[in-house]
């Protein structure tokens, strides 16, 4: 069986495929079109995020038995095209779901202790030990949207903290010794954090809105390392300023491309509604995201919370392990 990897991964997953049997092939330079003219010769597609996996390109994969995400989302593949098709689907959420569970938990802390302009104001010659008092994360309740591998694990990750876990998922019995599962209006009334871990659906594409923040008893905090689009960034800036959002730890933004592997390059990028006459260099900035680059109650990373050394390696291992239980 022959495999075409698009995207480089950790080596085991070549290593391993081959000593299995499996005939790899790289590329990780060609454009989409010139991939399709030949993806007829293989029978399996390896891939992070570097381009969408749509209807075209599976046309042209006549031969196609499979197609191997080494990540957690498969919103980048036309998932019901796939399977009528009978392609099977791989992806690997058990490879960085601890390493996002850590770095949920990491945002909150550094939120909750002022960390990141405490650095800064150190580094500026400051000693402003006042302006930076913390709270604590005992006591609180922390609601996670979305129990599945992600939500899972960084419940686990809360254990040791005296706090109320509490979950919402639009499956039944999700529930665990982790967390207890809640209808929404339980988790407006009691969250002090709300952790989202939910993918990219119809449903979850700007489910964070005014109405929907509105909602909550008391104002909360933020983490948001699932999707960017879950979010829309105007609505949660302008709770922020209201104080009905006490801070936020975002991890994915609204504005990303859809490959993952960058933010917004054109002004045509640009998802939100909200135009910009701010630039940074040749990037157009919409207002919203201008804001929260000046707002001190806000830890942005570049989509990295899976992003680990040791989640590399079990991503790859992962899909490398539903390959080989399938086809061997």
């Amino acid at each position: 069986m022959k495999i075409l990897h698009l995207d480089t991964n950790h080596p085991l997953l070549l290593n391993q495929l081959a000593a299995a049997g499996f005939e790899n092939d790289e590329d990780y330079t060609s454009t989409k079109t010139e991939i399709e003219d030949n993806i007829s010769l293989y029978e399996g597609i390896i891939i992070r995020s570097r381009f969408a996996i749509d209807k075209t390109f599976l046309n042209k994969a006549e031969n196609l038995k499979f197609i191997g995400r080494v990540g957690a989302g498969l919103e980048n593949i036309d998932i019901q095209y796939a399977q009528e098709r009978g392609i099977k689907l791989f992806n690997a959420p058990e490879g960085n779901r601890n390493a996002v569970g850590e770095h949920a938990l990491g945002m909150i802390l550094s939120l909750f202790n002022k960390m990141n302009i405490a650095d800064q104001s150190v580094r500026n010659g400051q000693w402003l030990r006042e302006k930076h008092r913390g709270i604590e994360l005992d006591g609180k309740t922390i609601g996670i949207i979305g129990y599945g591998n992600m939500g899972r694990a960084f419940a686990k990750k809360l254990r040791g903290f005296n706090v109320e876990v509490i979950c919402y998922d639009i499956l039944d019995d999700v529930e665990d010794s982790n967390a207890m599962q809640v209808e929404l209006q339980e988790l407006f009334e009691k969250t002090d954090v709300l952790s989202l871990h939910t993918p990219e659906t119809p449903k979850t594409i700007g489910m964070i809105n005014k109405t929907f923040i509105n909602k909550f008893k008391k104002p909360f905090w933020l983490i948001n390392t699932a999707r960017g689009k879950s979010v829309v960034t105007e609505d949660l800036v302008k709770s922020i300023e209201e104080g009905k959002v006490l801070g936020a730890g975002l991890d994915v933004l609204e504005y990303e491309k859809s490959s993952f592997e960058n933010l917004f390059t054109s002004k045509k990028d640009v998802t939100s509604s909200t135009s910009s006459s701010l630039s940074k260099g040749s990037v157009e900035m919409p207002d919203a995201f201008s804001a929260l680059l000046k707002m001190d109650n806000i830890i942005l990373s570049p989509h990295v919370a899976g992003w680990t050394v040791e989640s590399k390696e079990k991503l790859a291992q992962t899909i490398v392990d539903k390959i080989k239980t399938e086809f061997c």
